[in-house]
This record gives structure tokens, C-alpha cells and sequence, in this order.
């Protein structure tokens, strides 16, 4: 079995990570094999969720065409697309994800609240591929 990154539909939608039982260090990506803390001599990792909503840390535009795997249809014009970093204040920890489609960086600020959604990579006739990403509170929910 492949570890999943995220599940869920709807609310219940949300990134999975780890927590190591002898730290309590969370991991996303997520950890299965030993704690990633340098300071912990290591113990069970157990699948967690992680927060719903976050904080914007930082964000960015991406122009470019990402290399494979990334899967994106050659004959049309790579549209960019909004990067963010997401502060999750209960893990500690920050998550880089893009934004759902129409959000420029205009429409943003740092300290913003974002939740995470299920959101579509691409899609064709036999697959459609799913990632997380981030909508500002409040817009289209």
C-alpha cells in the first residue's frame, strides 16, 4: 500500500502526516520509516491529520512549465499559477501547496487564513488526477 498525502471529502478533506510517539514531531511530507528530529532517538510514527486551516507565511507566482512528472497538456499555453506557504500553527510547521485556480498574488496577504481543499492536477478521459490546495476563508466555500 502506498501512503497517502491526503483524504477525505468535503470538511473531512485533509492532509495526512505522521507524529513520532516519542517527540510528538510532525512530519508532511509525511514520515513511515524513523523520526526525521536529529534530537529524538526515534519511536512508533502514527498517521495524523493535519490542520484544515493555516496562515499565509509567504507566497509567489509560478511561470514556468514544470518538468515531468508533472502532467500537463503540451498544445496549450501554461497558464501561471499562485504558490503559497502555509503557516499550521498546532504542527509547528509550514506547508507549500498553489492556491485553487483564479487566486492571484493580488488577492492575498501575509497573516491571510487559508483552508485546505481537494483540488484537481488534471484530468482525461480515464483519470483524473487530485493534489491539495489552498482557498483564502471565505471565497467560493
Amino acid at each position: 500500500m502506498v501512503p497517502q498525502w491526503f483524504g477525505g471529502e468535503g470538511d473531512a478533506f485533509r492532509l495526512l502526516g505522521t507524529r513520532c510517539s516519542a517527540c510528538e514531531a510532525v512530519f508532511f511530507p509525511r514520515e513511515d520509516a524513523f523520526c526525521r528530529n536529529p534530537g529524538c532517538s526515534g519511536g512508533e510514527l502514527v498517521e495524523v491529520p493535519l490542520s484544515r486551516r493555516g496562515t499565509i507565511w509567504s507566497y509567489t507566482d509560478g511561470r514556468y512549465r514544470p518538468p515531468a512528472p508533472y502532467v500537463s497538456d503540451p498544445e496549450l499555453t501554461w497558464q501561471p499559477y499562485t504558490l503559497i506557504a502555509v503557516e499550521l500553527a498546532a504542527e509547528r510547521m509550514v506547508v507549500l501547496g498553489q492556491t485553487v485556480p483564479g487566486i492571484t498574488p493580488a488577492d492575498l496577504e501575509i497573516g491571510m487564513e487559508v483552508e485546505v481543499v481537494l483540488g484537481v492536477l488534471n484530468e482525461d478521459e480515464e483519470t483524473t488526477w487530485t493534489t491539495w490546495q489552498w482557498r483564502p476563508v471565505g471565497v467560493g466555500a
